[in-house]
């Protein structure tokens, strides 16, 4: 009869995600991901099969997380030119400090590595772009395509800021948005 799992696979998920972070996937090891969780690194593989499955399973679990909290940032901001802004404000908030969204960089590496990875971030930004496009329902002069022109500005404004850390990344964010609204006269 097997043993039962002491440690849970979001556990050992949120391990392997720490250490991809922190140094990329090729600092992801099975022996790197025992020290960190207590487990053996047997139990690992065992349990993951190979290195490939372990980074994938990690990554399709945060991608589930990511989704959560998107859609309740969404549910809680109001539907509007606002609250669009408020929205991404919030999820630039997941980031941190320059480190921690220097390191989210590693993560994303993989995310564009593998083609089922790319498509769950195709589907997010697609479902991004259609609640921020909500949020301007009715505003006059708002182009059709505003969902998708703000994820673009945001994306952008990120790298900018990566660049010039000197402020608060959400307080940044929120500058840089009602700047292109009101360059766009919708504000």
């Amino acid at each position: 009869m097997p043993r039962p799992k002491t440690t849970t696979d979001e556990a050992i998920f949120a391990h392997a995600l720490v250490l991809m972070q922190e140094r990329g996937s090729e600092a992801l090891t099975f022996a790197a991901l025992a020290e960190r969780s207590g487990l053996a690194g047997s139990t690992l593989v065992q349990r993951f099969g190979s290195k490939p499955k372990l980074i994938h399973a990690a990554m399709l679990h945060a991608w589930d997380g990511f989704e959560l909290l998107n859609e309740q940032i969404a549910a809680e901001e109001s539907r509007t030119p606002a609250g669009a802004i408020a929205m991404l404000g919030r999820l630039s908030q997941t980031y941190g400090d320059i480190e921690g969204y220097a390191d989210q960089l590693h993560v994303l590496r993989e995310d564009l590595r593998h083609p089922d990875l790319r498509e769950r971030g195709r589907r997010w930004i697609e479902t991004l772009a259609a609640r921020i496009g909500e949020c301007f329902a009715g505003t006059p002069g708002a182009p059709a395509d505003i969902g998708i022109l703000m994820v673009g500005q945001w994306q952008g404004a990120l790298l900018l800021w990566g660049f010039s850390p000197g402020s608060r990344l959400d307080a940044f964010i929120r500058s840089h948005l009602d700047r292109f609204l009101t360059a766009l006269e919708i504000s």
